[in-house]
């Protein structure tokens, strides 16, 4: 079996955002890059289908040469080989394109993905990936098994779980639960030092236009003063509620 598991570079949450350029542009000065938390979830269950039923795991990112070190995580943590699409990742519909454009030659039965990345939480790419490679498709999800090329997954519903028997070719749209949070792997020194040989192949982009454009970037509103009121002044508390907060 031969998967191919989709990494974004994306900023740690705790990492202060600032803008530049009128707040136009994301100032990636001083901020700490890691694998996106839904795809390393994907990336430890890739680990453990390489383990348990010998697959070939490749790791994917769009992008410029700054997110390497990313992907070398990912090869740390036990990915065969990795592969940078050398473009911008502008928005959810380029980087769909660009990745079914090596997907399509890649022979790959099964591409994991997180279902959204923690920056811009789009939720678009599994989904059109899927549909442009023709694969299935399964998203939210928590579970995955594989026998031949059956696979079995459980995906996260409205008010419950709901379990899936799919045929290969398929589209995983990951997150937490796919995995134990105990079970995700920190890269060793070993697994550093053997990371450095591992391929990184760069391939040119097949410059898949853009659908959108982002024209700014607004902070959140910083919270307002709070009012503390003594718990047993009741009227004031309503009064309050009904005549300066309105909302009752």
């Amino acid at each position: 079996m031969k998967i191919l598991v989709c990494i974004s570079h994306v900023p740690d949450t705790t990492s202060k955002i600032n803008f530049t350029d009128d707040n136009t542009k994301f100032d990636t000065n001083g901020v700490q890059f890691v694998i996106n938390p839904n795809d390393e979830f994907g990336l430890t269950r890739a680990m453990w289908f390489k383990e348990k039923q010998g697959a070939t795991v490749d790791v994917i990112n769009v992008g410029g040469a700054e997110t390497e070190p990313t992907l070398r995580k990912a090869l740390a943590i036990g990915a065969d080989s990795a592969i940078r699409v050398n473009t911008e990742a502008k928005d959810g519909f380029q980087v769909a394109k660009e990745l079914a454009n090596v997907v399509k030659d890649g022979g790959y039965d099964m591409v994991i993905a997180g279902r959204e990345s923690i920056d811009y939480n789009g939720g678009m790419v599994p989904g059109m990936l899927a549909q442009m490679i023709k694969a299935n498709f399964v998203n939210n999800c928590i579970g995955l098994e594989i026998e031949g090329d059956k696979a079995t997954a459980t995906r996260e519903i409205d008010g419950g779980k709901e379990t899936l028997s799919t045929a290969l070719p398929l589209v995983i749209g990951g997150q937490k639960g796919l995995v134990e949070e105990s079970d995700l792997k920190i890269p060793n020194m070993r697994g550093i030092m053997q990371a450095r040989k591992k391929p990184l192949n760069v391939v040119e982009p097949a410059n898949a236009a853009s659908a959108t454009e982002a024209v700014k970037f607004e902070k959140p509103a910083p919270k307002g003063e709070v009012k503390l009121i003594d718990p047993d002044n009741l009227d004031e508390l309503i009064n309050l509620l009904h005549n300066e907060a309105k909302v009752i």
